[in-house]
């Protein structure tokens, strides 16, 4: 019978003890890095397009303004399961490695654009999507690396400090941008530039390839398949947000419409070229692992919940509170990172307790419990005034940002903890796929909500409140007619609206009247009520997304860890699992086996890896034939 070569490294090439503590510092300065810059330009797009002499707001200039605010979490959305695939076949160190080098790479040729207008623009996002590349890379190997090097009672620490900097470096990466973007926007690339360079010597000088290895072919039809469809779909989505003819948003345009059911249709056909190709990207089977499958699950909700929240608070914080509370503008966006700091140190203090307890109570009650809390802040949420108090706002903060961190570490650990050790990086890929395309998807479901609100609202209300203030009944029609995603726009980038919707109008209405319309007050008042109709529907939204996800994590069962035969107890049990694992036969997988164990977790001699490995049990009989098989 043909079996599957397996390579691992032999017992000359194990690491010391120190090595898991290399393994983990570098893996999440890679992934603060590669996080940072998915959300560094947020606050800093204002600076980048003045630096290449473009208005954002302009509609021709819209698609730029998308590209480059989304290129980068459709591409890593897209490449991540390919490259934890590629992590498999040659080795997770190996692609990592090569993520540092292409992230650096590229940011460093951000670092140095000097083109203006058009052309600068689509230089930014064509380097962006490189460098996301490079992050896809990075994210798509950092936890099967960990995991690698970890024992099982130590992953969920491990994991929970490298994803509590995935998800923290999203929140610094606002504060950067703001700080660095307008001393000179140049420097918003720059940043990455020296830790990127010290990283990529450090990975290659330090960490080694110890997982597991199969050497197969590539699914070229599944890859190919699966780019399509996704890209379309996220693109779609993406194009979504944005005013279509008369309408104020594109979920009716043609080609927004063909590329999510065309992407849809792509998808459907990639799943049935994965039941029937040899060695697929994406192992279909894996999700026969109720941890695995209950985890994924509960990750995509939160994403829903958690992705677009970030876009939305940013646009209450610039467009409505900080105006009303002495800000200008133009300084709104730095100020809002600032004042969103609590969400981010609820993460940072929740993350890597609730990993380190999770190693030893399982993955269950603290991520079913931090989906309940989180679920808990956003209907507190609700309960604010548009004007808000601080304190009250920041401790809502505070608290779902605990609440995510008791969330994600446990969730993840136990993600990785399923996993057979050969699929680690397949698997981590596929998670970071469904956490990456859901942020996409809640963005475009957030804006949508929000912008549906103020179509509602708005126009009447702008109409009113602008003729009130002297504006021509002409100039207040066409201004209060144009789509809301203009004004949203405005505000996120810190673009003082009125000032930008009625332009040259100004200059024929008298001195005291221009003040107060582009003042502070204005424009905070007029849009608030109908802003918080959209408001809460959002966060409405994120609460149905977290308590189903709530559930979905309760249904992962019992602490569980896949276990191979290698890993059994003196006791003849193994330690800290009290479930059956899944044999790689179940999976689909060619069991393969060293020295005579078998490679599926059981042992080939009839004891079982997870049971009594002293009579023989049951497990024995089943996996244990299954593994004498595949070795001869």
């Amino acid at each position: 019978m043909a079996v599957t070569s397996r390579t691992s490294s032999t017992a000359s090439e194990t690491p010391g003890e120190g090595y898991k503590w290399i393994a983990l510092s570098n893996t999440t300065l890679g992934i603060l890095m590669a996080t940072i810059n998915s959300s560094i330009i947020l606050i800093a797009l204002p600076d980048i397009f003045r630096g290449i002499h473009m208005n954002p707001l302009v509609s021709s200039n819209t698609s730029y303004l998308l590209w480059l605010l989304m290129g980068y979490l459709v591409v890593t959305a897209v490449l991540v399961v390919s490259f934890g695939r590629l992590g498999d076949m040659y080795g997770r160190v190996r692609m990592y490695n090569l993520g540092f080098v292409i992230f650096t790479a590229f940011s460093i040729l951000l670092s140095v654009t000097w083109m203006a207008g058009g052309a600068g623009a689509l230089w930014l996002i064509i380097m962006r999507i490189l460098q996301g590349v490079g992050g896809a890379f990075l994210f798509a190997n950092s936890s099967a690396i960990l995991t690698d090097a970890f024992p099982r009672h130590q992953r969920g620490l491990a994991l929970g400090i490298n994803n509590v900097a995935a998800i923290a470096g999203s929140f610094l990466g606002l504060i950067l941008g703001g700080l660095l973007g307008p001393v000179e926007w140049h420097l918003v690339f720059v940043v990455s530039v020296p830790f990127g360079i010290f990283g990529t010597f450090w990975s290659y000088s330090k960490l080694r390839d110890i997982g597991m290895r199969i050497p197969t072919s590539i699914d070229w039809w599944g890859n190919a398949t699966f780019a399509i469809g996704l890209v379309a779909l996220l693109a779609g989505i993406t194009y979504g947000i944005m005013p279509y003819g008369h309408d104020t948003m594109g979920w009716t345009d043609p080609w927004v419409l063909l590329a999510l059911f065309g992407g849809a249709a792509v998808l459907v056909v990639f799943a049935v070229i994965e039941t029937r190709v040899k060695n697929p990207m994406f192992r279909l089977p894996l999700f026969r692992i109720r941890a695995f499958a209950a985890g994924n699950m509960a990750a995509l909700l939160a994403s829903l919940g958690r992705g677009g929240m970030m876009f939305i608070l940013i646009i209450w914080l610039q467009g409505i509170w900080l105006p009303l509370h002495g800000y200008s503008f133009v300084n709104t966006p730095l100020w809002a990172g600032i004042y969103m700091l609590p969400l981010t140190a609820g993460f940072l203090i929740a993350g890597p307790a609730s990993g380190y307890l999770s190693d030893h109570f399982g993955a269950r009650p603290f991520a079913t419990g931090g989906m309940v809390v989180a679920a808990i802040s956003f209907l507190l949420l609700t309960f604010l005034p548009i004007n808000f108090s601080y304190v009250f706002f920041a401790l809502l903060l505070l608290l779902n940002g605990l609440a995510m961190g008791l969330f994600a570490s446990p969730n993840r650990a136990g993600i990785m903890n399923s996993l057979p050790p050969h699929q680690r990086g397949a698997g981590a890929g596929m998670s970071a796929t469904f956490q990456n395309s859901a942020m996409v998807l809640s963005i475009g479901i957030f804006f949508t909500l929000i912008i549906t609100g103020l179509a509602s609202h708005l126009p009447a209300e702008m109409y009113q409140g602008l003729v009130h203030q002297g504006v021509p009944a002409p100039d207040a029609t066409r201004v209060s007619h144009l789509p809301p995603t203009a004004t949203v726009f405005a505000a996120f980038l810190g673009y003082n609206p009125v000032k930008s919707l009625l332009g040259p109008v100004l200059a024929h209405m008298p001195a005291a009247r221009v003040t107060y319309l582009t003042g502070r007050a204005f424009f905070p008042h007029l849009i608030a009520h109908a802003f918080g109709d959209g408001l809460h529907e959002a966060f409405y939204f994120a609460l149905v997304a977290c308590a189903v996800a709530a559930g979905a994590s309760w249904l992962r069962g019992g602490k569980y860890h896949y276990v191979e035969g290698a890993e059994l107890g003196s006791s003849g049990r193994v330690a800290a699992d009290d479930r059956a694992t899944t044999s790689l036969g179940e999976l689909g997988v060619n069991p393969t086996s060293t020295n005579g164990r078998a490679a599926n977790g059981r042992a080939a001699n009839g004891r079982a890896a997870n049971g009594n490995a002293g009579n023989g049990a049951k497990a024995g009989r089943t996996g244990g034939a299954r593994g004498r098989r595949s070795a001869r």
